[in-house]
């Protein structure tokens, strides 16, 4: 018990310094983000709203630690969004899949504040960070994250494809609430990041399009090429940071903000980031339309640029090769859009610009068609891999890692 007690006022000794802004042993490390998005009407509960109700998001995050905040965005709205009380929860585990995180372990409950209160206004086009809360945050836990709002904004700002469902229920949610009358959304509200406190963790910013956020994937079950590659790196402290938005481009078209836009937000701007893996480009690749070198060489000067600010920051960078589409709505017939895409591959992997290579083409081609997909790993529409290609992606990811950086 004495242990205990020691253990809890250093706890809170560490957690009043952050606040304060002091240094302390260790320092934040992001363990969990995703790329905020405006979000459309298609994109917003079907309700409408997310005034006056309360939401119970589900994240998978990658490294643990004691002391934790949470980075909350409204960037992509135009009016404030009110927030009476955020707490985060360990969730009740073994319930069926598309339940997954709706009910929590209300003892593990702690509410996080904002400079010492509960509530807080974000204003719209910024963003808040919640003050340090003592927290036994694990390694690989799934954690639920409970809003409960006052007004909203027309236009939230959200991650569209969470890959994980979100319960919404009317009124404000207390740590004891029963969520019944349930209203489901497969997306993101206005969480960004998590951070934790570690003396000796750093993370990893991936930074892709829907084949990154999981496109594929089975909702709830956390089986994202980023998640194997969390586990298989967590034993070495590193934390795998998913980046990824669905219809995402490096600077053609694409949905979201291209990554030359979002870039440093996302990645080079994360606490405690000392790595970049860039794995984008195909949706750039399949708007071509005649113009199939000069996007590739557009392409590479972004490529290029990502470089120049990771290595400005002292960071590593690593370039992942584009994945094949023959057969899929990107495929020309092998012509234009292929070339390109051996064209920037070839760039990746020989130029020697990127400081290592994560070579997911090998992983997922079909060995006796390569400009294709292997079909033990596609999804269905030849672009897109299913969980078992994603979890080849991610143990391949993870081995490189590790030899990359000699882990």
């Amino acid at each position: 018990m004495k242990q205990l007690f020691i253990l809890a006022i250093a706890l809170m000794m560490t957690v009043a310094a952050q606040a304060k802004g002091e240094k302390t042993n260790g320092q934040w490390v992001a363990t969990w983000a995703t790329a905020t998005e405006f979000t459309g009407k298609g994109d917003m509960p079907k309700s409408g709203t997310l005034t006056e109700k309360a939401i119970r998001q589900i994240v998978h995050v990658s490294i643990g630690g004691q002391t934790m905040r949470l980075h909350l965005s409204n960037e992509y709205s135009k009016e404030p969004v009110e927030i009476k009380s955020i707490f985060v929860a360990d969730i009740v585990e073994g319930k069926p899949t598309e339940d997954i995180g709706i009910d929590i372990l209300s003892k593990t409950a702690r509410y996080l504040t904002f400079g010492g209160k509960k509530a807080i206004t974000i204003e719209g086009g910024k963003t808040a960070v919640s003050d340090a809360l003592a927290y036994n945050l694990k390694p690989l836990q799934r954690l639920a994250i409970t809003i409960s709002y006052g007004n909203t904004p027309v236009n939230a700002t959200s991650h569209r494809g969470s890959r994980t469902t979100s319960y919404i229920i009317k009124g404000e949610a207390k740590p004891k609430t029963q969520f019944v009358d349930i209203e489901r959304e497969d997306h993101w509200y206005n969480i960004a990041t998590i951070d934790v406190i570690s003396d000796n963790a750093n993370a990893v910013a991936c930074i892709g399009n829907s084949i990154t956020d999981g496109r594929g994937t089975t909702t709830n079950l956390q089986n994202r090429w980023t998640d194997f590659f969390a586990e298989g790196v967590a034993e070495n402290n590193v934390a795998v940071l998913n980046l990824g938005i669905g219809g995402n481009s490096v600077f053609y078209g694409g949905l979201s903000d291209p990554a030359v836009k979002r870039y440093d937000r996302d990645c080079l701007e994360q606490d405690g980031v000392k790595s970049v893996i860039v794995f984008e480009g195909v949706n750039d690749l399949g708007g071509i339309n005649g113009d199939a070198e000069a996007r590739a060489k557009k392409i590479i000067e972004c490529y290029k640029e990502f470089i120049r600010k990771a290595h400005d920051r002292g960071m590593k960078i690593y370039g992942a090769t584009i994945t094949p589409f023959l057969g899929s709505f990107y495929d020309d017939k092998g012509y234009f859009r292929e070339a390109a895409r051996q064209t920037l591959n070839k760039w990746i992997r020989e130029s020697g610009e990127f400081d290592g290579v994560i070579d997911f083409d090998s992983v997922i081609r079909d060995p006796a068609c390569p400009s294709k997909m292997n079909p033990a790993f596609h999804c269905g529409d030849w672009l897109h891999p299913n969980p078992a290609g994603y979890e080849a992606m991610g143990r391949f990811a993870a081995n490189q890692l590790k030899a990359l950086q000699g882990l």
